[in-house]
Protein backbone atom coordinates (compact mmCIF):
# COMPACT_ATOMS: atom_id res chain seq x y z
CA UNK A 1 0.00 0.00 0.00
CA UNK A 2 1.35 3.68 -1.27
CA UNK A 3 1.92 6.57 1.27
CA UNK A 4 -1.24 7.96 -0.44
CA UNK A 5 -3.88 4.81 -0.24
CA UNK A 6 -3.05 5.09 3.51
CA UNK A 7 -3.66 8.67 3.81
CA UNK A 8 -7.08 8.38 2.06
CA UNK A 9 -7.87 5.35 4.00
CA UNK A 10 -7.03 7.56 6.94
CA UNK A 11 -9.38 10.37 6.00
CA UNK A 12 -12.07 8.06 5.05
CA UNK A 13 -12.09 6.56 8.61
CA UNK A 14 -11.44 10.44 10.04
CA UNK A 15 -15.05 10.75 7.65
CA UNK A 16 -16.80 7.79 9.18
CA UNK A 17 -15.75 8.76 13.01
CA UNK A 18 -17.07 12.22 12.29
CA UNK A 19 -20.37 10.77 11.11
CA UNK A 20 -20.84 8.48 13.74
CA UNK A 21 -20.22 11.03 16.52
CA UNK A 22 -23.23 13.04 16.64
CA UNK A 23 -25.51 9.95 17.03
CA UNK A 24 -22.98 7.80 19.48
CA UNK A 25 -22.72 11.09 21.69
CA UNK A 26 -26.96 11.46 22.05
CA UNK A 27 -26.68 8.03 23.08
CA UNK A 28 -23.71 9.13 25.98
CA UNK A 29 -26.16 11.95 27.11
CA UNK A 30 -29.12 10.24 26.69
CA UNK A 31 -27.89 7.12 29.11
CA UNK A 32 -26.54 9.92 31.65
CA UNK A 33 -30.26 11.60 31.82
CA UNK A 34 -31.95 8.25 31.89
CA UNK A 35 -29.48 7.98 34.88
CA UNK A 36 -30.89 10.28 36.87
CA UNK A 37 -34.69 10.69 35.70
CA UNK A 38 -37.41 9.38 37.90
CA UNK A 39 -40.57 10.46 35.88
CA UNK A 40 -41.57 7.80 33.76
CA UNK A 41 -42.34 10.24 31.06
CA UNK A 42 -39.41 11.61 30.97
CA UNK A 43 -37.57 8.20 30.94
CA UNK A 44 -40.28 7.04 27.73
CA UNK A 45 -38.83 10.26 26.10
CA UNK A 46 -35.39 9.36 26.76
CA UNK A 47 -35.85 5.76 25.70
CA UNK A 48 -37.32 6.90 22.48
CA UNK A 49 -34.00 9.41 21.61
CA UNK A 50 -31.78 6.32 22.76
CA UNK A 51 -33.53 3.82 20.15
CA UNK A 52 -33.77 6.52 17.37
CA UNK A 53 -30.00 7.52 18.08
CA UNK A 54 -28.81 3.74 18.22
CA UNK A 55 -31.06 3.04 14.78
CA UNK A 56 -28.89 6.31 13.35
CA UNK A 57 -25.70 4.80 14.25
CA UNK A 58 -26.92 1.66 12.81
CA UNK A 59 -28.11 2.61 9.46
CA UNK A 60 -25.00 5.32 9.04
CA UNK A 61 -22.42 2.00 9.93
CA UNK A 62 -24.14 -0.17 7.23
CA UNK A 63 -24.01 2.69 5.02
CA UNK A 64 -20.29 3.15 5.25
CA UNK A 65 -19.32 -0.61 5.34
CA UNK A 66 -20.40 -0.83 1.83
CA UNK A 67 -19.59 2.69 0.70
CA UNK A 68 -15.82 2.35 1.95
CA UNK A 69 -15.22 -0.80 3.34
CA UNK A 70 -14.64 -4.32 1.94
CA UNK A 71 -18.20 -5.37 2.45
CA UNK A 72 -17.89 -9.10 3.28
CA UNK A 73 -20.59 -10.91 2.57
CA UNK A 74 -21.41 -10.14 -0.68
CA UNK A 75 -19.26 -11.30 -3.68
CA UNK A 76 -18.29 -9.44 -6.91
CA UNK A 77 -21.99 -8.47 -7.23
CA UNK A 78 -24.22 -7.04 -5.42
CA UNK A 79 -27.80 -7.07 -5.22
CA UNK A 80 -29.39 -3.61 -5.78
CA UNK A 81 -32.13 -3.60 -3.41
CA UNK A 82 -28.94 -3.61 -1.01
CA UNK A 83 -27.77 0.34 -1.27
CA UNK A 84 -31.24 1.08 -2.00
CA UNK A 85 -31.74 0.41 1.39
CA UNK A 86 -29.00 1.62 2.99
CA UNK A 87 -29.50 4.92 1.12
CA UNK A 88 -33.12 5.49 2.10
CA UNK A 89 -32.19 4.49 5.83
CA UNK A 90 -29.90 7.57 5.93
CA UNK A 91 -32.43 9.77 4.23
CA UNK A 92 -35.05 8.69 6.72
CA UNK A 93 -34.33 10.83 9.07
CA UNK A 94 -34.25 13.74 6.85
CA UNK A 95 -38.36 14.29 6.04
CA UNK A 96 -37.32 17.13 3.67
CA UNK A 97 -35.80 15.09 0.86
CA UNK A 98 -37.31 12.44 -1.35
CA UNK A 99 -35.25 9.44 -3.04
CA UNK A 100 -36.38 8.17 -6.48
CA UNK A 101 -35.16 5.73 -7.86
CA UNK A 102 -34.77 3.99 -11.27
CA UNK A 103 -32.80 0.50 -11.45
CA UNK A 104 -32.51 -1.22 -14.33
CA UNK A 105 -30.31 -3.68 -13.07
CA UNK A 106 -30.97 -6.70 -10.42
CA UNK A 107 -26.93 -6.18 -9.81
CA UNK A 108 -24.44 -4.35 -9.98
CA UNK A 109 -20.17 -4.43 -9.17
CA UNK A 110 -19.16 -3.94 -5.94
CA UNK A 111 -16.88 -0.98 -6.91
CA UNK A 112 -20.24 0.60 -9.14
CA UNK A 113 -21.96 0.07 -5.59
CA UNK A 114 -19.53 2.09 -4.05
CA UNK A 115 -19.65 4.64 -6.19
CA UNK A 116 -23.45 4.95 -6.29
CA UNK A 117 -23.09 5.47 -2.68
CA UNK A 118 -21.00 7.82 -2.23
CA UNK A 119 -22.52 10.01 -5.41
CA UNK A 120 -25.41 9.60 -3.33
CA UNK A 121 -23.66 11.01 -0.13
CA UNK A 122 -22.50 14.13 -2.07
CA UNK A 123 -26.17 14.70 -3.71
CA UNK A 124 -27.84 14.67 0.17
CA UNK A 125 -25.35 16.90 1.72
CA UNK A 126 -26.10 19.08 -1.17
CA UNK A 127 -29.74 19.73 -0.48
CA UNK A 128 -29.10 21.75 3.09
CA UNK A 129 -33.09 22.83 2.80
CA UNK A 130 -34.10 19.66 1.35
CA UNK A 131 -35.38 18.80 -1.92
CA UNK A 132 -35.09 15.39 -4.56
CA UNK A 133 -32.68 12.95 -4.93
CA UNK A 134 -33.08 10.95 -8.20
CA UNK A 135 -30.79 7.97 -8.15
CA UNK A 136 -30.58 5.58 -11.74
CA UNK A 137 -27.59 2.61 -12.69
CA UNK A 138 -28.04 0.43 -14.75
CA UNK A 139 -25.39 -2.10 -17.12
CA UNK A 140 -25.31 -1.11 -20.50
CA UNK A 141 -22.19 -2.50 -23.08
CA UNK A 142 -20.42 -3.90 -20.25
CA UNK A 143 -20.19 -1.06 -18.70
CA UNK A 144 -22.37 0.32 -15.42
CA UNK A 145 -23.55 3.84 -15.84
CA UNK A 146 -24.64 5.36 -12.59
CA UNK A 147 -26.54 9.08 -12.49
CA UNK A 148 -27.67 11.00 -9.12
CA UNK A 149 -29.19 14.40 -9.35
CA UNK A 150 -30.04 16.86 -6.29
CA UNK A 151 -32.99 19.01 -7.18
CA UNK A 152 -33.92 21.59 -4.77
CA UNK A 153 -33.97 25.18 -3.19
CA UNK A 154 -30.28 26.01 -2.23
CA UNK A 155 -27.26 23.98 -3.33
CA UNK A 156 -24.73 23.67 -1.42
CA UNK A 157 -21.51 21.80 -3.40
CA UNK A 158 -18.24 22.41 -2.02
CA UNK A 159 -15.75 23.20 -5.05
CA UNK A 160 -12.90 21.17 -3.71
CA UNK A 161 -15.17 18.01 -3.95
CA UNK A 162 -16.02 18.93 -7.69
CA UNK A 163 -12.38 18.46 -8.25
CA UNK A 164 -11.87 15.52 -6.13
CA UNK A 165 -14.44 14.24 -8.83
CA UNK A 166 -12.67 15.16 -11.66
CA UNK A 167 -9.23 14.23 -10.49
CA UNK A 168 -7.67 17.62 -10.32
CA UNK A 169 -7.94 18.14 -6.44
CA UNK A 170 -4.11 18.96 -5.55
CA UNK A 171 -3.14 16.25 -2.67
CA UNK A 172 -2.31 19.12 -0.04
CA UNK A 173 -5.93 19.48 -0.09
CA UNK A 174 -7.83 15.89 0.58
CA UNK A 175 -9.17 16.21 3.63
CA UNK A 176 -12.57 13.86 5.44
CA UNK A 177 -14.81 15.79 3.07
CA UNK A 178 -13.27 15.27 0.11
CA UNK A 179 -11.71 11.63 0.31
CA UNK A 180 -15.28 10.06 -0.47
CA UNK A 181 -15.27 11.93 -3.53
CA UNK A 182 -11.58 10.92 -4.75
CA UNK A 183 -11.79 7.55 -3.08
CA UNK A 184 -14.42 6.85 -6.25
CA UNK A 185 -12.58 9.02 -9.13
CA UNK A 186 -9.38 6.49 -8.45
CA UNK A 187 -12.09 3.33 -8.20
CA UNK A 188 -13.81 4.77 -11.60
CA UNK A 189 -9.88 5.69 -13.03
CA UNK A 190 -8.69 2.32 -12.46
CA UNK A 191 -11.81 0.77 -14.02
CA UNK A 192 -11.04 2.55 -17.55
CA UNK A 193 -13.95 4.81 -16.53
CA UNK A 194 -14.09 8.24 -15.47
CA UNK A 195 -17.16 10.53 -13.39
CA UNK A 196 -18.11 14.02 -14.10
CA UNK A 197 -21.10 16.18 -12.88
CA UNK A 198 -22.49 19.27 -13.71
CA UNK A 199 -24.09 21.80 -11.50
CA UNK A 200 -26.64 24.89 -11.45
CA UNK A 201 -28.58 26.81 -9.19
CA UNK A 202 -31.35 24.12 -9.54
CA UNK A 203 -29.71 20.99 -9.51
CA UNK A 204 -25.92 18.64 -8.72
CA UNK A 205 -26.40 16.04 -11.43
CA UNK A 206 -23.30 13.60 -11.30
CA UNK A 207 -22.60 10.22 -13.69
CA UNK A 208 -20.49 7.74 -13.35
CA UNK A 209 -19.33 4.70 -15.85
CA UNK A 210 -17.53 1.83 -15.00
CA UNK A 211 -16.14 -0.24 -17.52
CA UNK A 212 -16.79 -4.18 -16.15
CA UNK A 213 -13.01 -5.60 -14.78
CA UNK A 214 -11.75 -8.65 -16.68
Amino acid sequence: MTAASLDLASLLCSRLCHDLLSPVGAMSNGLELLAEEKDPEMRKRCMELLEQSARTSADKLKFFRLAFGAAGGFGENVPVEEPRALVDALVANNGRITVNWALGAAMLPKNAVKVLLNLALIGIEALVRGGTLDIGAEQREGASEIVVRAAGAKIAFDPLVGQALDGTLAVADLSSRTAPAAMIQKLAVEAGGGLQFALSEEALVMGAVLPEVR
